[in-house]
């Protein structure tokens, strides 16, 4: 099989120059994430180095990187823990959809935008990036913190109002009939809930299928699993990553404990090139003309999401420092808002530009508030309940 020299070629660049600028982050104390977006910027469309040949690698391996953010997020928690947030944050999903999707339908009717533009406005407005979420979490070491389970418990109930939101978006942006939208919002939401019903009923079952004294087996068997839930997820319109994050709740134990170490790596990998395709996504010239009303629309609705993290965190009891790293984990827009304006993108031509600026500014701002925002829990300070090698919950 002959492979394309251009293509290794560009995909070798690109992952040395990662490397080199996740050691510069690392040694900043910051996360890599704003700077490979602007490694991403820089290579895309109408940048200073475009790499044609390795585009679609980037695409697909983005698509991979965050179910597997995803996929290792919930390996880190119990499924009956998470359960039991889930139930205590409904009212924290209702502030989150009022406060964050109001600024977006506001700014639509203000640009002049219809009815189905001020629908897509509004939820690219209000979903946050489980994406860049997950892996800030896990770069600042704040899995464990008393606040996490709140920002994760927001993070599934937004995906799943995604299941309910994109079906209807889809319908209306095609022209298509009341009763197809129906359909899709009962498909996408019967799915989610038997897939969770089945999660938590018989998921003590799937650590002994999975299970494999060979890494590479084990490694084949959970990340095959894995796909495999999140392309049915996205096959009903449901989100990918929250087949991912359920797959990864319902292992335990020292499955758990030994998928993550062979996942880690993969994980990395694909994350940095998840966070690349952002960037390259974006055209440098696009971006000036609508810059204004996108930094007006990320100042708006920074401050609902912090509001909306400070609310959540309270409901678990979290401290001051810690209500304020759960504001500003969720600020980061990403991967929903820009499947969304591509629902409508061809129906609103000035929708596509301004919501691509307004991901791009928040995906950077917002991991740098994320890690200005406070230092972890002092060695000692109470942390929920996450897996240990015997399958329970721990209490360090």
């Amino acid at each position: 099989m002959h492979t394309p020299v251009t293509l290794l070629l560009e995909l070798g660049i690109i992952l040395a120059a990662l490397s080199v600028l996740g050691t510069a982050a690392r040694r900043l104390t910051l996360s890599p994430i704003p700077l490979y977006l602007l490694a991403g910027l820089a290579i895309g469309e109408g940048g200073i180095a475009p790499v044609p040949a390795a585009g679609e690698f980037v695409q697909t391996g983005a698509s991979i990187g965050v179910v597997l953010l995803l996929l290792t997020l919930g390996l880190e928690f119990s499924l009956s823990e998470f359960t039991a947030s889930m139930r205590r944050h409904v009212p924290s999903a209702a502030v989150d959809l009022v406060l964050n999707a109001t600024p977006g339908a506001v700014a639509g009717w203000l640009l002049g935008l219809d009815g189905i533009g001020i629908l897509a406005l509004a939820g690219a407005t209000y979903i946050s990036s489980s994406g860049i979420v997950a892996r800030l979490l896990s770069d600042l070491r704040r899995l464990g913190n008393r606040e996490t389970p709140a920002i994760l418990s927001v993070l599934v109930m937004e995906d799943f109002a995604m299941a309910v939101y994109l079906p209807v978006l889809a319908v209306l942006a095609s022209g298509g009939q009341w009763w197809q939208a129906t359909f899709g919002v009962l498909a996408a939401v019967g799915a989610v809930l038997a897939a969770f019903t089945v999660s938590y009923r018989w998921g003590h079952h799937l650590g002994r299928l999975l299970s494999h004294p060979d890494a590479e087996q084990l490694l084949l068997r959970v990340l095959g699993l894995t796909l495999i839930v999140a392309a049915l997820a996205e096959l009903v319109h449901a989100s990918a990553a929250v087949g991912a994050f359920l797959v990864g709740l319902t292992l335990t134990g020292e499955t758990a404990t030994r998928s993550r170490a062979v996942l880690s790596p993969l994980r990395d990998l694909f994350a940095a090139v998840f966070f690349l395709a952002v960037g390259l996504s974006v055209s440098p010239d696009d971006l000036l003309p609508v810059l204004p009303a996108a930094l007006a629309l990320a100042a708006v609705t920074i401050a609902t999401k912090l509001v909306t993290g400070r609310y959540a965190a309270a409901r678990d009891k979290a401290g001051r420092r810690g209500q304020l790293r759960a504001g500003t984990a969720l600020i980061a827009r990403g991967e929903f808002s820009l499947v969304i304006v591509g629902l409508v993108g061809t129906m609103h031509d000035s929708l596509g530009p301004l919501v691509t600026a307004y991901v791009f500014i928040l995906a950077i701002v917002g991991p740098l508030l994320t890690r200005f925002a406070g230092t972890s829990p002092r060695p000692g300070a109470p942390r929920p309940a996450t897996k240990d090698v015997g399958g329970g919950a721990a209490h360090p």
